[in-house]
């Protein structure tokens, strides 16, 4: 009964995670994304959502469905089973692919940071399955990781049935569940350097040399802009779920089906420039700031630092006051040996008052592995004889 009990406040715990707090969101507000039929604006560091407008009607998310694509690409890239200059073999089924594309041949080898290029600038189909090939064996495999993140994320209104967004059956999202998809991806900092990308060459100096030109259009022209995705179909319209900086903002913008791209576009700047203009943050912690020390008498290193995964980030309006925050460390209860780099220990709440206002994820700052016998045999000696205090 203890485990069941202790089971369900942890899921409770994730939940929270994922399903960010809402702070004033703005649905009666008519001179923002007026012409999209669903749009959201979310604040990646807090994870506060300031507007929604049918954020979670179900709709085809056409290509931001490579949201997803990228963000099991860049796991696979941080666990190390990938790596960015492997060279993948294109196979005749990802060479087939339709819609955007890279104009991958079959045969043709390509390294994996290419590809990446081809999906996060370009939209390409084809080195979205080449890719999800590599990683899952097969795209059907892929999806069904694909879908499995989805469960992982608490998400309620997305199922897919490929890796591109191409029009299937079955195959929808919500603006909120693609903004939960763009925060979790951007945790991986290191995916702007592609996102972010205006164009660039693929094959370069070869007769099938490529020129890459993003999709989003706003990389060039609007203020700290770094990605994320747009995506076109006939029956998903126009839709795009941009990011952009500013401070200690990092901001997620959702739009999907709307008529033009022009409307589009114009919708996303109304929502950033209400986010901007409306809100500022207030960094309360660095990623890189030890916030707690973890102590396992069996691991070596015995004692752990932990650190956020993110930056800690509160927001409010610009002319409210500074608000009374406290932080506090809430453990998980059973933490197997060896400890991983990276690792999710526990949980940094923030509180304004009696109000939590934010939950971040504490995550080991280096690895621990298990003491070896003469490691356990000199610290208990050590303990007994009171040199140290475990």
């Amino acid at each position: 009964m203890h485990r069941f009990i202790s089971l369900l406040l942890t899921m409770s715990v994730i939940c929270s995670m994922f399903y960010p707090t809402y702070v004033n969101a703005e649905d009666n507000n008519k001179s923002i994304a007026q012409n999209a039929p669903s749009a959201i604006l979310m604040e990646k560091n807090s994870g506060m959502t300031l507007f929604e407008k049918e954020a979670d009607k179900e709709l085809p998310p056409a290509s931001m469905t490579k949201i997803m694509t990228l963000l099991l690409i860049m796991e696979e890239l941080d666990k190390g089973t990938l790596s960015l200059n492997e060279t993948i073999r294109v196979s005749e089924y990802a060479a087939s692919m339709g819609g955007s594309q890279i104009f991958l041949e079959e045969g043709e080898e390509m390294s994996v940071d290419d590809l990446l290029k081809g999906v996060a600038v370009a939209s390409g189909n084809d080195a979205s399955v080449a890719l999800a090939e590599r990683i899952a064996g097969s795209e059907k495999e892929f999806v069904k990781m694909m879908n499995d993140k989805v469960k992982e994320l608490g998400l309620k209104n997305t199922h897919f049935e490929n890796p591109t967004g191409l029009p299937a059956d079955n195959h929808y999202s919500t603006a909120n569940d693609m903004a939960v998809m763009a925060r979790e991806l951007l945790l991986h900092e290191n995916i702007t350097d592609y996102t972010s990308i205006y164009d660039d060459y693929l094959r370069k100096g070869q007769d099938n040399e490529f020129w890459l030109v993003n999709t989003n259009k706003l990389i060039k022209s609007y203020p700290g802009m770094d990605g994320l995705k747009t995506g076109f179909t006939k029956k998903a319209k126009y839709c795009l779920t941009a990011t952009a900086k500013k401070d200690d903002l990092h901001m997620i913008a959702v739009v999907m089906g709307a008529e033009k791209p022009k409307e589009r576009n114009a919708a996303i700047t109304s929502l950033l420039d209400y986010g901007f203009g409306q809100y500022e943050g207030e960094l309360l912690h660095s990623k890189d700031d030890i916030l707690h020390q973890m102590t396992n008498p069996r691991g070596t290193p015995h004692t752990l630092p932990l650190k956020p995964e993110k930056d800690v980030v509160v927001l409010k309006r610009k002319n409210e006051p500074k608000g009374n925050y406290t932080t506090s460390v809430t453990m998980n209860e059973a933490v197997d040996l060896p400890i991983k780099k990276g690792d999710h220990l526990g949980w940094l709440t923030v509180s304004n008052g009696t109000e939590e206002v934010s939950k971040v994820r504490l995550e080991a700052a280096e690895p621990m592995k298990k003491a070896n016998l003469l490691e356990l045999w000199e610290r208990s000696f050590r303990n007994l004889a009171g040199f140290e205090k475990f």
